[in-house]
């Protein structure tokens, strides 16, 4: 990226941590998209001088579920708006002992088991972007993106792990311990069910995405260990 290009950022908030108070000079402006409307309205100001976007994935009131929030028009609202970069936060279950309730995870690939989801932004509709995308998908998250949310928690002395693979599932129940335990097999380090289709909208639109995972649970797998609900 060009160092005279100006960097706005985009911050998809998860579950309980969408507070727009963190914005200075805050404004609210509601934007439709070829694919409808987005999660909420999106909220706009700055942080430290740096211009920002502020979006509820779920709605400020948390009234969409997982598989109905509009990941394309998220996507599209965000880029249109002049995000070159989208910073988002997600809840999610460990699959791993190291990984303990409270820590961050910055995570790198994923691995998808969702179902009824729009993975591209090329979907064939008359008022889509024409043609077809085959996007690379080897690196999903953005590396240079994620070094700098890795400095910055060490620097806060925050527990970081720094890299990880997001078992995204379709939800909205969480995982069987059979699934749980197959899942960690695969290689999947947390869980959740928000990180696919959102990171390959993001790449499809040229946006610098990373990821801060926090793990609140170990999901099933860990024999005496209850999930939240």
């Amino acid at each position: 990226m060009s160092a005279s290009m100006q960097i706005k950022i985009g911050i998809i908030g998860g579950s309980g941590l969408d507070d727009p108070d963190i914005l200075e000079g805050r404004t609210e402006k509601y934007v439709d998209t070829p694919y409808g409307k987005p999660s909420d309205a999106l909220i706009m100001g700055k942080i430290q001088n740096v211009e920002c976007v502020l979006l509820a994935r779920h709605g400020r009131q948390h009234t969409i579920m997982p598989t109905d929030v509009n990941y394309q028009a998220n996507i599209w609202a965000l880029r249109e708006e002049g995000c070159t970069h989208l910073l988002v936060t997600t809840a999610c279950g460990s699959l791993r002992e190291e990984i303990q309730p409270g820590d961050i995870v910055i995570i790198d690939q994923f691995i998808d088991r969702t179902t009824k989801r729009a993975q591209t932004l090329y979907d064939g509709r008359p008022t889509s972007p024409p043609g077809v995308s085959h996007i690379p998908m080897a690196e999903p998250f953005c590396t240079r993106t994620r070094e700098v949310l890795l400095e910055v928690a060490r620097g806060l002395g925050v527990k970081c792990h720094p890299q990880g693979t997001v078992l995204t599932i379709e939800g909205p129940r969480f995982s069987s311990r059979a699934e749980s335990l197959m899942f960690r097999q695969w290689g999947g380090d947390v869980i959740n069910m928000t990180s696919v289709p959102e990171v390959v909208l993001a790449k499809e639109a040229g946006l610098c995405y990373a990821s801060i995972a926090m793990a609140t649970d170990y999901d099933c797998w860990k024999e005496h260990e209850e999930a939240e609900s």
